[in-house]
């Protein structure tokens, strides 16, 4: 039977919660989704800078995390409850909310006298008591008792979806991180390959914020004025984490605050728009350095799906093509889906899943040791 179900999704961006309505047939690899109505609920400036300091280990602290679990679990189920309102559907008539959370830190191999560990907060209790509806909640962390490193999880959604008897396709999705779901022609879910490449729009949008005032660069248009400095990505490009095989993943840890900061200090001679492009660039060349480095040795790829919001970014699209000029690179708009809504609409699949008791991890791509049953279940 068909179930009504809204995904939730806050990001490493933190630009706001992306809520979809989602109308769901089937499980597994029988799954249905059609997407009834999408909103963004963007973060007022305090919240904002309440999550990023969060994020930060030199400013955060404990009452700090405690405030922002209650305070994003309020203002998920608002989400909730907006994009119902804009549907024109009661909310007694959902089925369940899958939210992933907002990540306020990630350590996937753990550091120092540190456990592996990973953290998501938006209280499920506070969204299902709000709501009336129940919450599946904490995807991340079974995976990670698995052995796994928590991320990426689309990829199982993306394979469902998105699989093709007649090409390869890659799922690049641009947010905060960049990450990318390769699907082999004709492929099975074993055969894929999915990892973190590395920096999306965090990068770009704080040198924007930092050298323009602004949250991001609208459609690329600074980076198309700007001049590239290739010699400074090459040096950023030494990182260990792009020459790390798959499984992977990262965040705001390796490419933040510090890394930005890091980059302005360095390069105060270089313009406004000559940052950002380069930036840009950096991210361009992060994605193509995965695909060549991991996937194209495997198996070709005929076709890229861009989404994210860095979908929206015309230069990066086109730095992208000009790194890898033999497959086309389309976003999720050609198609006739959504850019903004893909993840949130992974996540109520991976709910879907959940409410069927079935695996929805790709061990493959995490490196757990096992497909389990991703979320934990707070009643409404």
């Amino acid at each position: 039977m068909a179930k009504l179900a809204v995904g939730l999704m806050s990001g490493t961006s933190i630009d706001g919660v992306d809520a979809a309505l989602v109308r769901i047939n089937g499980s597994g690899q029988q799954t249905e989704v059609e997407l009834l109505h999408f909103i963004t609920l963007p973060f007022s400036k305090r919240d904002r800078e309440d999550i990023l300091r969060c994020t930060d280990p030199e400013h955060s602290n404990v009452p700090l995390v405690c405030h922002l679990n209650f305070r994003l679990g309020y203002l998920f189920a608002n989400a909730v409850q907006e994009v119902c309102r804009k549907a024109d559907l009661p909310l007694e008539k959902l089925d369940f909310i899958a939210s992933h959370g907002q990540t306020i830190y990630h350590l996937p191999h753990g550091e120092g006298r540190y456990e592996r560990s990973t953290l998501q907060i938006g209280e499920p209790a506070v969204i299902a008591y709000e709501t009336g509806v129940n919450v599946i909640s904490n995807f991340r962390s079974m995976d990670m008792a698995a052995g796994g490193e928590g991320a990426p999880l689309v990829p199982y959604a993306d394979y469902l979806l998105y699989r093709s008897e007649d090409k390869g396709v890659a799922l690049q999705n641009i947010g905060g991180i960049g990450n990318v779901t390769a699907i082999p022609k004709e492929g099975v879910l074993d055969d894929l390959l999915a990892f973190d490449t590395g920096p999306g729009n965090m990068i770009i949008d704080q040198i924007c914020q930092i050298v323009k005032g602004e949250p991001f660069d609208d459609g690329g248009k600074w980076a198309a004025l700007g001049k590239v400095h290739y010699p400074i990505v090459d040096t950023w490009m030494e990182s260990g984490f792009f020459t790390k095989p798959p499984p992977k993943s990262t965040g705001r840890e390796e490419f933040g605050q510090h890394f930005t900061e890091k980059i302005i200090r360095e390069h105060q001679q270089m313009t406004a728009n000559d940052l950002i492009a380069t930036t840009t660039y950096f991210t361009a060349k992060s994605i193509a350095d995965g695909y060549q480095r991991f996937i194209l040795p495997r198996f070709s790829i005929d076709e890229i799906i861009v989404g994210g919001g860095g979908s929206l970014n015309q230069t990066l699209l086109q730095f992208i093509q000009e790194l890898l000029p033999d497959i086309t690179v389309r976003t999720q708009e050609d198609l006739g889906f959504s850019s903004e809504a893909k993840e949130a609409i992974a996540f109520a699949i991976l709910g879907n899943e959940t409410m069927n008791l079935q695996p929805a991890n790709v061990p493959k791509a995490t490196g757990a040791s096992k497909a389990v049953v991703l979320g934990s279940i707070t009643w409404g």
